[in-house]
């Protein structure tokens, strides 16, 4: 089984000066690991630069960044900034996100995630590298030459201060065919939704498969890092508010992030078999049926993907996200207060050892 590291996802919407006040806790209660959203609210790299000297040890993960808001070099500047100021603990992790914000918040044409992935991948490793970027690829052209727009004066440069480390890791966020065959196959690491171990082989088995038989060894194994809700109780109310919130996240994506025949976590959980379920979810969210879509969700589903119920469930849970491959666990803590949190994060880093 893979050896998992514990993690926290930062909630944008939450304080964050007091969350990070609170970091050294977690730090000291076992979390190895940081992750900071952007989706399209505040960007996640000024956030990771302030818990950078804030903390001592923690990775410090972009969750995740948009291919189509910057380009490949501006992607590896970034990431190399932070790798720099955090003494090599960036973690690049890069997504193509969805037309709705890409076209409707960015302004920028949604086209090509796979190609795009590949080629942003490529030029950040040739930036770390210290190599002069030149690049001519079928999206970017570096330099950009008269032919594909230019002026014909960009020059081939490279990165100007020492990167920290050559190859930063890069995670790409991914639950596609496609884009997981490119992730199995480029990417230190890949990170799902609304992730089930136990079908893990039904979802992705085929596509790792693939990206693995084309990777380079130099990339090391692949890993996978996945989110989950957290709570350690007996106490059955709490059990079944918890799984309520998974449940009605899971709706929203599930049901209304796309339109019908164009939503990628709905087609994810019809192939986890969930087919009818799906479809059903669907039709209740988009007709405006929010909370019968969050009950249609499979209890079964709810409960898989989540670290939720008494310890002995929790670590039987955990214990087949390890089985399933699963290197990160970014667990979201869902107690009420700072300190039953803490007390959480402890108890996760206890189970996973």
């Amino acid at each position: 089984m893979t050896a998992i590291t514990l993690g926290m996802p930062i909630n944008y919407a939450g304080d964050f000066r007091e969350t990070i006040a609170n970091l050294a806790d977690f730090e000291s209660a076992g979390v190895g690991r940081i992750a900071v959203p952007e989706a399209y609210s505040f960007d996640a790299v000024s956030q990771l630069g302030f818990i950078a000297a804030k903390t001592e040890k923690m990775e410090l993960q972009t969750a995740i960044l948009p291919m189509y808001s910057r380009t490949p070099t501006n992607l590896a500047m970034t990431a190399a900034g932070l790798d720099y100021i955090s003494g090599g603990r960036a973690i690049l992790g890069i997504g193509a996100s969805g037309p709705q914000v890409i076209e409707g918040f960015h302004g920028v044409k949604y086209d090509y995630p796979l190609g795009r992935a590949r080629e942003h991948a490529e030029i950040c490793r040739k930036v770390w590298r210290r190599e002069k970027v030149e690049f001519h690829g079928k999206h970017y052209t570096l330099p950009l030459d008269a032919e594909h727009g230019g002026s014909g004066l960009g020059k081939a440069l490279k990165i100007i201060n020492h990167p920290v480390r050559e190859r930063i890791p890069m995670l790409l966020a991914a639950i596609g065919p496609k884009n997981v065959e490119l992730a199995a196959e480029l990417f230190e690491e890949f990170q799902p939704f609304l992730f089930h171990p136990e079908y893990v082989d039904a979802a992705f088995g085929e596509a790792l498969a693939a990206g693995k038989a084309r990777r380079d060894p130099s990339l090391g194994d692949l890993k996978i890092v996945v989110q989950a809700a957290a709570l350690i109780t007996e106490d059955a109310d709490a059990i079944d508010n918890a799984l309520a919130g998974v449940r009605h996240h899971a709706a929203l994506y599930i049901g209304g992030m796309g339109a019908r025949g164009k939503n990628f976590y709905n087609s994810l959980v019809q192939r986890y078999g969930y087919v009818e379920e799906a479809k059903l979810i669907q039709d209740l969210y988009l007709d405006g049926k929010k909370q019968e879509a969050a009950m249609a969700v499979p209890d079964e589903l709810v409960r898989a993907m989540s670290l939720i119920g008494p310890r002995s469930v929790v670590a039987e849970r955990l214990e087949a996200f390890a089985r399933a491959g699963v290197g990160v666990i970014l667990a979201s803590p869902v107690a009420g207060s700072h300190t039953e949190r803490v007390e959480t994060m402890e108890a996760l880093a206890d189970i996973i050892g």
